[in-house]
């Protein structure tokens, strides 16, 4: 059945995707690396959906969707940061980038057997972070902090933390259209749409702000 192979086909093109996105990474091109970070977010969301849609969830694709995630939104971004910090004049401090792919991989392995993250998410998602990552290089044309050594290592600590940290943050999976059982999904979906239609890549790292406070009114809500 053609079928129970689109989930992984559209996983193997977001593996691709950050493939790409990592050459023009390692050539200094940091710009056009979102555009084929996006892409892979794009996939990401999509195999997972047609998994669901067409009853078609397997094992192979799981492990398949964790080994693609480790390459576009765990390598891709620690290069990035690499890339960023190689005109610090102290030895090897760029590679402190590569924290962001160690720390990632250790997220979506415990991600994998963490049966409390079956619907939401327990720690950052590794593209979200990715997402915050490829905002960088966009951001250090109007911030001059950005590009500093200082600033690029206390974030990628802090990104690290994220990763592997007990803070609940819900899932964009979504079911079904009802507004009762996604309002807080939609509310975030709303407000980054128009926060991105006007600040563009600045409003990236609001969204990730703006994510985590409303994950956690929607939880504390849920229990009451």
């Amino acid at each position: 059945m053609i079928k129970k192979h689109i989930p992984n086909m559209l996983t193997c093109a977001n593996l691709f995707s950050g493939c790409i996105g990592i050459i023009y990474a390692f050539n200094g091109d940091l710009k056009t690396v979102a555009f084929f970070v996006i892409l892979s977010g794009i996939f990401d969301f999509f195999d997972g959906f047609a998994a669901r849609l067409l009853h078609v969830k397997s094992e192979i694709g799981k492990e398949l969707d964790s080994l693609a995630d480790v390459i576009s939104f765990g390598f891709l971004p620690g290069v990035i940061i690499y890339q960023m910090l190689q005109d610090v004049s102290i030895p090897y401090l760029a590679y402190a980038g590569f924290l962001i792919t160690v720390f990632s991989a250790l997220r979506l392995a415990k991600f994998n057997v963490d049966e409390r993250q079956t619907e939401d998410f327990i720690g950052l998602n590794t593209p979200m972070n990715t997402f915050l990552v490829i905002s960088l290089p966009y951001l250090a044309d109007s911030f001059a902090f950005v590009s500093q050594p200082w600033f690029l290592i206390s974030l990628t600590l802090v990104l690290c933390w994220l990763l592997v940290s007990e803070i609940r943050l819900f899932s964009m999976k979504i079911s079904n259209l009802g507004w009762k059982e996604n309002q807080y999904k939609f509310i975030f979906l709303i407000i980054s749409v128009v926060c991105l239609a006007f600040l563009k890549f600045a409003a990236i790292p609001l969204i990730l702000v703006w994510y985590i406070i409303l994950s956690q009114i929607h939880f504390s809500y849920s229990k009451n």
